[in-house]
This record gives C-alpha cells, sequence and structure tokens, in this order.
C-alpha cells in the first residue's frame, strides 16, 4: 500500500513538474516571438524617418545586423531581421490582433475613467504604463506558435486564409512539418468549398468548427504521405493495408476528434457477413463514421451499400446519447449526378468524396476546385 502512495505521488509530482517545464517553454518561445514583433517594429518606425526609405531601410538592416551579431551572435542576420521587419508590418495590421488589442485597450479605459476624471493629470503617467503592460501581456498571449511557424505562415498571402492556419496550428498542436502538408494540400480551400461567405469568414476568425456531419467532409482527400502510384495499379485491400500503416497521417487527414476503432468491421444478419472497411469515433459529433474504399469510379450500389452500413449501426451500435452514424465512400471518381440521385434529398449521413493518392499540382488543385 505504501508503496502504491509513493507511486502515485511520484506519478503526481512529474506531471506537475512536465506541465511546468511545458508552460516555461512556451513563455520563453512567446517572450522570443513578441521580441522579434518589437525589433521589426523599431525597424519600420526608424525606416520611416528616412527621407530615402528603400536605401536607407538597406543601411539600417545592414548596420544592426553587424551590431547585434557582435553583441549576441547568431540569429540576427540580415535575413532574420528583414524576416523580422516583415512580421511586424503583416502581424501590425492583422484584422485578429487588432481587433484583441481593441478589447483590451477599451476595457483598460472604461476600467479607469472614474479615476480619470477625478485627476486627470496625476493618472496620465500611470495610465500609459498600464497600456503598455496590457499591450504587452495582449501581444503575447497572442503569438502561441513558433518563430519557425511564422515565418512559414509569412508565406502566406491571404490574411484570412493564413489566420486560418494559425488558429489550426494552435489548436491541433501542428509541427511546421505539419502546418506545411496542411498548406501544400489545401486545406482550407478545400474546406471552403461547401461553405457560404459567412461560413468562409468562420474559418478565418474561428478555425475549423464542427457542429454537424457535414463539417468534417473534405472532397478531395489528399493521400500522398501512402506512397501508392496514381493509377489503378493497387487494390482495395492495398490502399486500406497503407491507410491502417500510416494510420496516423491517416488521422490528421480526416481533421478533429477522429479515433480509430476497427477494420473490416463484421456485421450479420439472415446468415450474411458484410465487411466495412474502416471504422472510426468522432469525439466532437458523438457519432461512428463509416468509410469503405473503392477503386475507380463510384456506383449506385456502393452508395446503396454504405447506407445499409449506417441503417445497422444506427439501429444496433449507436447509443441512446450518441448520433447518428456517419458513412464517407472514398473514391477515385465519382458522378455528382449519381450521389444526388442515389441519395435522399435531406441526406446528412451518407457523403462521396474523391481522394487523390498523389498531391495535385497547383493547376490540378485550381480545376478540382472549378469542378
Amino acid at each position: 500500500m505504501k508503496h502504491l502512495q509513493n507511486k502515485e505521488i511520484f506519478k503526481q509530482v512529474v506531471d506537475l513538474l512536465q506541465q511546468a517545464r511545458q508552460q516555461v517553454l512556451r513563455t520563453v518561445n512567446s517572450t522570443m516571438v513578441y521580441t522579434y514583433f518589437e525589433i521589426g517594429r523599431i525597424i519600420v518606425e526608424e525606416e520611416q524617418n528616412g527621407k530615402e526609405r528603400a536605401e536607407y531601410g538597406k543601411q539600417i538592416l545592414k548596420g544592426l545586423s553587424e551590431e547585434l551579431k557582435r553583441e549576441f551572435g547568431k540569429g540576427f542576420s540580415l535575413r532574420n531581421l528583414e524576416q523580422m521587419r516583415q512580421f511586424y508590418l503583416i502581424y501590425s495590421i492583422s484584422e485578429s490582433l487588432n481587433r484583441i488589442l481593441d478589447i483590451e485597450n477599451s476595457s483598460s479605459v472604461t476600467k479607469d475613467s472614474k479615476d480619470v476624471k477625478l485627476n486627470r493629470l496625476q493618472n496620465t503617467q500611470s495610465l500609459t504604463a498600464e497600456f503598455i503592460n496590457t499591450k504587452y501581456l495582449t501581444l503575447i498571449s497572442f503569438f502561441k506558435l513558433t518563430w519557425t511557424h511564422y515565418i512559414f505562415l509569412m508565406r502566406i498571402d491571404d490574411e484570412k486564409e493564413r489566420s486560418f492556419y494559425e488558429i489550426e496550428s494552435i489548436k491541433n498542436n501542428w509541427s511546421v512539418r505539419e502546418l506545411k502538408r496542411q498548406y501544400d494540400t489545401a486545406l482550407y480551400t478545400r474546406l471552403t468549398l461547401s461553405r457560404d461567405k459567412e461560413g468562409i469568414l468562420k474559418l478565418s476568425e474561428e478555425g475549423q468548427i464542427i457542429e454537424k456531419p457535414k463539417d468534417i467532409i473534405k472532397d478531395p482527400y489528399i493521400l500522398e504521405f501512402l506512397g501508392l502510384p496514381e493509377l489503378h495499379q493497387y487494390s482495395e485491400s492495398d490502399l486500406e493495408q497503407q491507410i491502417i500503416n500510416k494510420l496516423e497521417h491517416f488521422l490528421l487527414e480526416l481533421g478533429q476528434g477522429f479515433a480509430f476503432v476497427a477494420r473490416q468491421k463484421r456485421i450479420t444478419f439472415d446468415d450474411k457477413h458484410f465487411r466495412i472497411d474502416l471504422v472510426f469515433y468522432n469525439r466532437i459529433l458523438k457519432s461512428f463514421v463509416l468509410i469503405d474504399l473503392k477503386i475507380g469510379e463510384l456506383k449506385h450500389q456502393d452508395l446503396g451499400q454504405m447506407q445499409m452500413y449506417v441503417n445497422y449501426y444506427d439501429r444496433n451500435m449507436r447509443l441512446e446519447d450518441e448520433n447518428k452514424t456517419i458513412g464517407i465512400v472514398l473514391c477515385q471518381n465519382k458522378s455528382d449526378l449519381v450521389v444526388q440521385y442515389t441519395l435522399p434529398e435531406n441526406n446528412e449521413q451518407i457523403f462521396a468524396s474523391k481522394y487523390k493518392t498523389v498531391l495535385p499540382s497547383k493547376e490540378e488543385f485550381k480545376r478540382l476546385i472549378n469542378e
């Protein structure tokens, strides 16, 4: 008993220390990113004081780089300072950052309005200090990613798209590699296809919000990580096996809240056996998600088969507090009219999506989007 108590105490202390370590790393990282933002601000403001901005700015950066390298060593090359300058220029006009700063500033002014009325002159200095401190804390809390993340995000010209990837990186704890992969596979563009203007705006302000089955669906799904050829040189079982081998990557492509349940799940009735290729569970929607893999063109029989699987799960597997089962047929090609006329008009459970085993070129992505 004593040994078990000691073990439990040890575990609690280890968990606490690990959390503290992670918090320190996050704080150090946020402080560093904030510092680079402020360095960028100083550079931009100094440039604006120059008469010939372009040439003057180059000289400022070159001289500053040489001085900082002598004082602090590596990390302050001319290229790095240019990135800090760009970082400030991009994020100083960011709608999301300025919205947060406006909220903080207005709340600070409201809180002290009575004191200001009583003695405006005496409080001027303290209000200025509080404003600066509030801005510092706001910026520290805003910059949650690493500097390497922001270097990549700065390459995205569209602010709404950049904001989406920033939010999703924070929410899903994406590494820079995962962020790059999601960008290269045009996640934002794929999600905007089924949304109206209000839905697209929400993506840039809140990231991907999952409220109904359609919110988890992508078309196409990009499975380039499987390493399979684009042509029909593999079977459905080969495709399934490669997905299982790269399950972590597949879960990342599926999106938020997915957990793997089973492969080749057998269901039986009337002495007949059927097998569902892949079964997942989405914790956000609280529903099973069944996936069937098809090589080649989608047929109406494939959708009918998925409807049977979904009905079976709804009637025999789903608990009372769970939502209706979702079925996704992944195919290489499909006719939207076949899907439209096979499924009921009010369908919210069965979906058909294409998949690509090779990362499309930008031109092909544009074609897929236009289709």
